[in-house]
């Protein structure tokens, strides 16, 4: 992946290096509480797909971030958090554009995102990037740890 600029809006590729640094950002960025998040797992995910986890700069701070997954069946988008400092400058918009051509380049036809219900924010945010609510879809869930 080539990083992206939007002025001052750098868009990369996140790597071993930015795992503490991204774990504190979602801890305060995103929202959800019953996230078990680890510095393994973040590494496992850019071990598995280096080019997954997008982050977005700005002076070489992060503020903002999106995994945007894809299985070779699926385009998956998780994590889309932006520093509230930082929230309605389009942000989450350039993010967005970087992980849809990251899926039209592996041939996906169709992304999505998993929203919490009671983030009314995000729900804005969602909407004005072209995305819908699926009503017929339930998600189910299995812990398995």
């Amino acid at each position: 992946m080539t990083e992206v600029t939007n002025t001052a809006l750098t868009v990369r590729a996140g790597a071993a290096g930015d795992v503490e640094e991204v774990l504190a950002f979602w801890s305060d960025a995103a929202e959800g509480t019953d996230r078990r998040d680890s510095a393994d797992a973040v590494r496992g995910l850019i071990e598995r797909d280096p080019e997954a986890l997008l982050i977005a700069e700005l002076d070489g701070r992060i503020v903002g971030t999106v995994i945007a997954g894809w299985d070779g069946w699926r385009c998956h988008l998780y994590r889309l958090a932006v520093d509230p400092a930082h929230r309605r400058k389009g942000i989450a918009r350039v993010l967005l554009e970087v992980a849809e051509k990251r899926f039209a380049e592996y041939g996906g036809i169709r992304a999505d995102a998993m929203v919490l219900d009671d983030n009314t924010l995000a729900h804005h945010a969602w909407t004005a990037a072209g995305y819908v609510r699926q009503p017929q879809w339930g998600r189910w869930v299995k812990p398995l740890q």
